[in-house]
């Protein structure tokens, strides 16, 4: 037992077992406290399952690069195609800051964290368009070639639009202090105004890619069903998201941009793996030994069995 003096004429006991018990209280709130900041990138902004929607699929995708990315370089090694290469370089540093941004969606509600989220949404969603481009202005060659002019004039035009892209959200998140990347339940008509031209500049140019297959033009373009398919898919989500942008002033508009979103950011890049990818990383292996066999008689190493 302890006392509180307060004067010579008064003291207060206080209970060294209600003491104790503060201490605890204290101590439990602290230990709470922590947990929560542990936990808090996962429960905090959007909730639970909309970042668990989120990270999950981007995790999976760069999960399976990473589980194939041995068996990946020795068919980049020797298929020798500077596009393939480029592109799947492309689609691993797209991969992990993808990955990043749907592991940081906390910082979206951060005050102190607006300038850094704004930088990563803005580098990240431009990445992903550039994939976008890109594979737009390899469908619009009629066929996709291993010759370093072509990628050189493909990567160029694309970096080039993106630029621009770049320059003018830049220009409204820095400039006018538009919360492009925050959702944030509001109408405000320049951030939406400037998602509706974004949307429906995509959807006519898949539109218009979509119509040439389905016109005389379609032999100008690949012939293959895995880009039709993705020009389908492509056009159809744009489709959507403009119109997600037009009732943005809606609950239904808000709910339907952010489903979009969440299916964009944990999907696309599995979609252009699919699509781009995929057939070149998934041949048959009999040709992959005949290229070894070949290589090994080149270097003379069956010499012997001739003498």
């Amino acid at each position: 037992m302890s006392s509180l003096s307060l004067s010579p004429a008064l003291e207060i006991p206080i209970s060294s077992e209600s003491s104790n018990s503060s201490a605890q209280i204290a101590e439990t709130i602290s230990v709470k406290a922590n947990d929560h900041r542990s936990y808090s990138w996962l429960l905090d902004c959007h909730g639970f399952w909309h970042n668990i929607f989120l990270i999950l699929p981007s995790a999976l995708f760069l999960f399976y690069l990473a589980f194939q990315a041995k068996k990946s370089y020795r068919k980049l090694w020797v298929g020798r195609s500077h596009i393939i290469n480029s592109y799947y370089g492309i689609v691993w540093l797209v991969s992990l800051l993808n990955f990043t941004w749907c592991c940081l969606q906390t910082w979206e509600c951060t005050p102190g964290k607006t300038l850094a989220w704004n930088l990563l949404s803005l580098f990240t969603t431009s990445g992903l368009l550039f994939l976008e481009v890109s594979l737009i202005a390899f469908l619009l060659q009629g066929n996709y070639t291993s010759g370093t002019e072509a990628l050189t004039r493909t990567f160029a035009i694309s970096a080039m639009l993106v630029g621009l892209d770049v320059f003018l959200k830049g220009i409204y998140v820095f400039a006018f202090g538009v919360p492009l990347f925050i959702e944030n339940g509001d109408a405000h008509r320049m951030k939406w105004g400037l998602w509706i031209v974004h949307k429906l500049v995509l959807t006519s140019v898949y539109g218009l890619i979509l119509f040439m297959y389905h016109s005389s033009w379609r032999e100008r373009l690949p012939a293959r069903p895995a880009y039709h398919k993705y020009i389908t898919i492509m056009c159809g989500v744009n489709a959507l998201a403009l119109l997600a942008c037009i009732l943005s002033g809606s609950g239904f508009g808000f709910w339907l941009h952010d489903t979009l979103t969440i299916c964009y950011h944990g999907f696309y890049l599995p979609l252009i793996y699919v699509t781009f990818l995929a057939d070149f990383f998934q041949e048959e292996d009999l040709n992959l030994e005949n290229v070894y066999y070949s290589e090994m008689k080149d270097a003379g190493f069956f010499d012997a069995d001739w003498d």
